[in-house]
């Protein structure tokens, strides 16, 4: 399978493009910069341009492309980044898929479409909630439908915290923990539909593999937890206590308002129905196998 991926260089990229090398498929990166490597292909996701024949011969096109929702306080300016940063690389390819017959487009997502859901255990079939994570991912969404729209098979990937041994959440919450300063952020109750960094790109290789899985697939580990629960079991992992609380207001104190609310004191209990239901077999299927690997403890 010939598979070209944009967001090659982010947090999941860098594991899966290895990955589905090493299963024997080729893969041609998307970069925004002058091409250095035979592998690599330009585009300029802003001018909805690609470099000719950047698609030839794919078999799928994989779109990881980003801006990170906690790089700074959501300023109207920065709000507006973050959509454009997603949804207009995935109106592009899209509509690239769609009028060169690829068969598959797999587009990233956020886990953040169901809102907060409290205890509430949501899979796929869940509507989409409410408050900016939930409509930027909602629309997120909605700019593939050039590719459904033109016959390709389409999966959004609805993608949790990735526990990933040198960035996103552990990269960020180690030094707190090393140092004892690790707790809860408020009342805890908020979950978080984790995943680890090898079961993110190994279940994207699934269903890159897998053309019969379709539609939205909670990227997700089988076993969500509670903000407490997983502080908890954070710090146990380090052998570091872990007993203080963030509370709430100092959180929008420091992050701003919305970016806390959404972003920190709430959460989904997602799981992975979809993946369960077509026969992926998760590498890490508990929050402790899942910290093992990328505390290296």
């Amino acid at each position: 399978m010939r598979v070209v991926i944009a967001g090659a260089s982010g947090l999941i990229g860098t594991t899966l493009v290895p990955l589905l090398r090493g299963a024997g498929h080729e893969v041609v990166r998307l970069v925004r910069r002058r091409p250095s490597a035979p592998d690599e292909r330009g585009w300029d996701p802003p001018a909805g341009t690609l470099d000719p024949g950047a698609l030839d011969g794919a078999d799928a096109v994989v779109n990881l492309c980003g801006v990170n929702l906690g790089d700074k306080r959501w300023s109207g300016e920065f709000k507006q980044l973050l959509r454009d940063s997603r949804i207009v690389p995935t109106e592009v390819l899209a509509t690239a898929v769609a009028e060169r017959g690829i068969p598959a487009l797999v587009n990233a997502a956020g886990s953040n479409v169901y809102g907060d859901t409290g205890d509430h255990i949501v899979d796929e079939t869940a509507p989409p909630g409410t408050g900016f994570l939930a409509e930027l991912c909602r629309d997120w969404e909605a700019a593939t439908a050039a590719a459904r729209n033109g016959g390709a098979r389409v999966v959004s990937l609805r993608t949790g915290p990735v526990l990933s041994p040198a960035a996103g959440l552990v990269g960020e919450l180690r030094p707190f923990f090393a140092l004892g300063l690790g707790g809860r952020l408020g009342d805890g109750r908020q979950y978080l539909p984790w995943i680890s960094l090898d079961d993110a790109a190994g279940a994207i290789c699934y269903v890159l593999e897998h053309e019969d899985v379709s539609g939205p697939v909670n990227l997700t580990g089988p076993a969500p937890v509670s903000n407490a629960e997983f502080t908890r079991a954070f710090g146990e992992a380090l052998n570091r206590p872990a007993v203080l609380v963030v509370p709430g207001i100092a959180l929008r104190i420091a992050r701003g308002a919305e970016l806390a609310d959404e972003l920190a004191l709430s959460g989904q209990r997602a799981v992975p129905a979809a993946l369960e239901r077509h026969g992926y077999e998760f590498e890490h299927p508990t929050l402790d196998a899942a910290l093992t690997a990328a505390l290296g403890t």
